[in-house]
């Protein structure tokens, strides 16, 4: 008889059966009764009993016996399922046990907010960089362990990761270690159900227990697995190869687990903890797919980043058993960044040991691929010639050695990848490779390209699931299929049925209009197709795969590449997003055309940043920038002398910067989602930015706030400063204040003229807990003792942060300044400075208006030609001199006058002439007044600024350095001019009845008062 005892509860057992259970679920962190599931947090005594066991304690022994036998048999099933790993094709791959090869993966704990839908390569670019201190780094087996500080328990993880980057090998890994014992043993069983899977039997119907068994066979007699207090974990890999609609409005509640329904309605009512609410769940998916699972199901958000520099090393050790060869390879790939920067994704290091062990073994192999087409072609034509060999055997790479039937095999691969390619799928089912006329029964295999990759044994209609090794190769076989319909027929599938000139384009016409098209994509889904599109039209990668696309004729495709590299060096697009242009120079990489980027690098190792630049010359500078290892300290796009087109192009540079000063560059909304994407991008390292006096408008601003929220945006300073906000731009800037990863410490906003109701809006921001706001900037704001108000409510309501408000050139009024300042002396406020210096009724004017002031003419100061009246605020030149003192400050050779006061703040001013050229200007008070040489003209010495206005053109003038203006006004008008002398700003505006236009602005540091000056050639008048 088996030794009986019972528990504090009552409830008899076998000992050894309730040892057992125990041992298994006390990790849980509690003891529970199998009969009546009562808990304890301690191990419970276990007393002697001498009754013979009636029916309940012989059931319960049964089904101890039932979930041992289960859980024996499904750990075997799974290490024999999951215990080997077949890297590219599963039939010419050699099966290599995945603790032999496997190497740690990069996983970050993230969040499940914002959907990043670049190319996967931008995304790879930027994380590729370097994994920053701020990124919680998890082992795989303690996903489901909640992290420091958090005592909610997690139910279900999205890990998130592109194509390739190891998500499945993740999966397969945290399996394999459950099933041997090494770990998350509280687990009674795991269930992967990968969608792939599931998208098989999508219009069948099923129970959950249906479902689950019809998968995992060797668990049905466990019944009714609910019944159970057992703890389950399903595992749902591949989200974006989902083919389920996952209707989680129309689908209905859904709870018996045994009761027959859709697939979707099980899926959709276990994700939403309808079913099985106890279970936990797992689901992996590319980041575009992750938004299909409703953010409030889930509960802990983790990021697979791949390898990082460590561990590509480390996998090419494992993988390469000859350490030379190793070192060799790990040099090779060092060498090029783009190889290197694509080996962050396993699957390409996968690609590149294929490639580089079998070229650099032998000696006569051909030139060793640098580019990403001559590693995906080699890679190609390496896996076709490998057929039986095993996956490290020597095969014959010759072009010419392919049989018709590979040849046949790979053009049509390439026309299911171009299909397929738009709408970016990866798996593709037994109708989508029919459809294209290729044999599933024997050719796909043979190709060495497309895996088969579902169990054969399975039941499951018998139908089989393919896909390609990655995206990339998708890709890359898509452009394969496009030079070659144009080679062979002469066609040009880019352009659609009925198109103009789909038939007959030259190659010239065919590459042209795939940059066009690549250039038109908004998310760039077409910039690495692009790369290998123009790579394959190179004559040397040709002459490679002649066995495919015939041979070439020498020149004929160079006249058509050299025609496209032409094009593409032109950038003859009108204003094409930063994004595009760095790909354009990874295209010009791809077909070894480097003149562009070795100009920049000439460029910026000169030191010399006065060379006018060119747009194409931004674009590469931009280029080289990311492209650089280590993140730039502090890029200020003033530095460079370009054009405005030219500036917005450096703007993708600000990915990899940690201080971004855009200033006065004449950006617009548009440049806002450049910016908002590089504060979205994982590792972001921008920390300060500056978009002030740009004409942004609430639209840019709002696009910037979905940077701003992002989990990945570290940004900690951020001034927004005459940018034409409206009170809508500050309900988007409050809403990033409420962001709890808002980590905003300081926010300029000064001169946009918000008013009152702008301040309201922000404060609901201010008020809330989650701001982390230390100083505010709102000089200038026209904010009253009503908006003043407002900010004290909302500092009463969070006194925590807040140190430093600027609320200069305002008219807060004595209760404004009142209510405030009472924030200086409680002692639970922050607020150390206050600032409301330069007040007063005037500061309500609309514009620059709020800093006009009143100036008159120096007499003392006016040459002998010039008269002045209207109480010396007008000057006209004559032809008698006047009977003026002599005086030494008075100009004595040039026909110029400068005003009284000297300025050092904040001021405008605004001046009319009637007719002929004239200038207009500032000085400082030592500026030299004798003799015609340029030390004493307005502009052409380092004591003056001036803007020179001519019949033909406008000029801005300093230290003899000229600016031509964009912007010329008439032969006679009105010009503004505004100083801000403590930022070191100097701004010429043209004045109408209905608009203000920047001219020109100075930037400078004044260490002295300023006095307003004029060159006379007919007159002047003040106003």
């Amino acid at each position: 008889m088996k030794e009986l005892v019972s528990i504090t509860c009552g409830h008899s057992f076998c000992r050894q059966c309730i040892s057992s259970y125990w041992e298994q679920s006390a990790s849980a962190g509690h003891y529970a009764c199998p009969q009546c599931r009562k808990r304890s947090r301690t191990r419970p005594m276990l007393h002697a009993h001498t009754a013979p066991a009636g029916p309940v304690q012989e059931l319960q022994l049964e089904g101890s016996d039932i979930i041992r036998t289960a859980q024996e048999k499904h750990r075997s099933r799974l290490k024999e399922k999951y215990g080997c790993i077949f890297e590219g094709t599963a039939k010419q791959g050699c099966c290599t046990h995945l603790r032999e090869v496997y190497t740690e993966l990069y996983i970050t704990e993230g969040d499940s907010e914002g959907v990043n839908n670049e190319h996967e390569v931008w995304q790879i670019e930027t994380a590729s960089r370097t994994q920053t201190t701020q990124d919680i780094a998890i082992n795989c087996n303690d996903i489901f362990k909640p992290s420091a500080g958090r005592q909610k328990p997690i139910r279900t993880v999205l890990t998130k990761g592109i194509a390739g980057i190891g998500k499945t090998v993740s999966v397969q890994k945290f399996i394999m270690d459950w099933a041997e014992g090494k770990a998350n043993q509280d687990v009674h069983f795991i269930l992967a159900l990968p969608f792939r899977e599931l998208n098989l039997v999508k219009h069948k119907e099923f129970s959950l227990m249906g479902l689950l068994y019809h998968h995992y066979p060797e668990m049905k007699d466990l019944g009714n697995i609910a019944s159970y207090n057992l703890k389950v974990l399903l595992i749902f890999d591949g989200l974006d190869e989902c083919r389920l609609p996952l209707d989680y409005q129309n689908n209905e509640r859904w709870c018996d687990v045994t009761a027959s329904t859709s697939v979707d309605m099980l899926l959709t009512n276990l994700i939403k903890g309808n079913l099985l609410p106890s279970a936990l769940l797992w689901i992996t998916s590319r980041p575009a797919a992750a938004n299909r699972i409703p953010s409030d199901s889930i509960h802990q958000v983790t990021e697979v980043r791949g390898f990082n520099d460590p561990q590509k090393e480390e996998y090419f050790r494992k993988k390469i058993k000859d350490e030379n060869l190793a070192e060799r390879i790990i040099s090779h790939v060092k060498s090029s960044r783009s190889l290197y920067i694509m080996c962050h994704i396993p699957v390409f290091c996968w690609i590149s040991a294929a490639v580089l062990e079998i070229m650099l073994h032998e000696a006569d192999s051909g030139e060793i691929p640098k580019t990403l087409t001559q590693m995906y072609t080699h890679f190609l034509l390496i896996q076709t010639n490998l057929k039986n060999c095993k996956y490290h055997g020597r095969g014959e790479v010759s072009p010419r050695k392919l049989s018709e039937m590979d040849r046949e095999i790979i053009l049509k691969l390439g026309e299911l990848a171009f299909q397929h390619l738009e709408n970016g799928n990866l798996i593709f089912y037994e109708k989508d490779v029919r459809a294209v006329g290729i044999s599933v029964a024997e050719a796909v295999l043979r190709s060495g390209v497309c895996t088969e990759i579902f169990r054969e044994e399975r039941v499951t209609c018998g139908e089989k699931v393919y896909c390609f090794v990655h995206l990339s190769v998708q890709e890359y076989l898509a452009a394969l299929h496009v030079l070659h319909s144009y080679l062979s027929k002469r066609t040009d599938v880019l352009t659609p049925p009925g198109g103009r000139k789909a038939r007959g384009a030259s190659l010239s016409d065919l590459l042209k209009g795939a940059v066009d098209r690549a250039m038109e994509s908004p998310n760039g889904h077409l910039d690495l197709f692009l790369r290998f599109l123009l790579g394959i039209s190179l004559e040397s990668t040709r002459a490679l795969l002649q066995g495919l696309l015939g041979r070439a004729e020498t020149g004929r495709g160079a006249d058509g590449l050299g025609d496209a590299v032409r094009y593409i060096k032109g950038l003859k697009r009108k204003d094409p997003p930063p994004e595009r242009c760095i790909n354009l120079l990874h295209c010009l990489s791809e077909v070894n055309d480097t003149s562009l980027v070795g100009e920049i690098r000439a460029f910026l190792g000169s030191g010399d940043r006065s060379g006018r630049l060119t747009q194409a010359h931004c674009s590469a500078l931009a280029f080289v920038l990311l492209m650089s290892e280590d993140p730039l300290d502090e890029l200020d796009l003033k530095a460079y002398n370009t054009s405005a087109d030219g500036r917005r192009r450096l703007v993708a540079a600000a990915r990899n910067c940690r201080k971004a000063l855009m200033n006065h560059c004449s950006l617009t909304g548009k440049s806002c989602e450049t910016v908002a994407s590089a504060l979205q991008s994982a590792n972001s390292h921008l920390r300060e930015l500056d978009l002030s006096n740009n004409h942004l408008r609430d639209s840019g601003v709002k696009l910037l706030c979905t940077g701003l929220k992002s989990p990945h945006c570290k940004l900690g300073t951020l001034r927004l400063g005459w940018c034409g906000l409206t009170e809508v731009g500050c309900v988007d800037l409050a809403s990033v204040l409420c962001s709890p990863h808002s980590e905003l410490t300081e926010l300029e906003l000064r001169d946009n003229d918000l008013q009152d109701s702008g301040v309201r809006a922000l404060s609901a921001g201010l008020e809330d807990s989650s701001c982390k706001l230390q100083r505010l900037g709102l000089s200038g704001f026209r904010v009253t003792e009503r908006g003043c108000a407002s900010l004290a409510s909302a500092l009463h309501s969070n006194p925590s942060h807040l140190r430093e408000l600027d609320l200069s050139y305002n008219h807060p009024g004595e209760s404004g300044v009142r209510a405030l300042s009472a924030g200086l002396e409680d002692p639970y406020w922050k607020l150390e400075k206050l600032n409301v210096d330069h007040g007063g009724e005037c500061r309500t004017r609309p514009g620059l208006q709020k800093y006009a002031c009143q100036l008159t003419l120096d007499p003392n100061t006016a040459h002998r030609e010039l008269s002045l009246s209207e109480g010396d605020r007008k000057v006209t030149r004559g032809r008698e001199e006047q009977p003026y003192p002599d005086r030494a400050e008075r100009f004595d050779q040039r026909r110029q006058i400068l005003c009284r006061e000297g300025l050092s703040g904040r001021c405008y001013w605004e001046a009319e002439w009637l007719e002929g050229g004239a200038a207009i200007g500032v000085a400082y008070r030592r500026l030299e007044r004798k003799g015609a040489g340029d030390d004493s003209h307005l502009g052409l010495n380092a004591e003056s600024w001036s803007l020179d206005c001519a019949y033909s053109s406008c000029t801005a003038r300093h230290n003899r350095r000229r600016i031509e203006t964009a912007a010329p006004p008439a032969h006679a008008g009105r010009v503004g001019v505004f100083l801000d002398w403590p930022a070191g700003t100097l701004s010429f505006y043209r004045v109408s009845p209905k608009t203000v236009t920047l001219l020109h602005t100075f930037h400078a540091t004044f260490t002295e008062p300023l006095y307003p000056g004029f060159y006379v050639t007919s007159s002047w008048s003040l106003s």
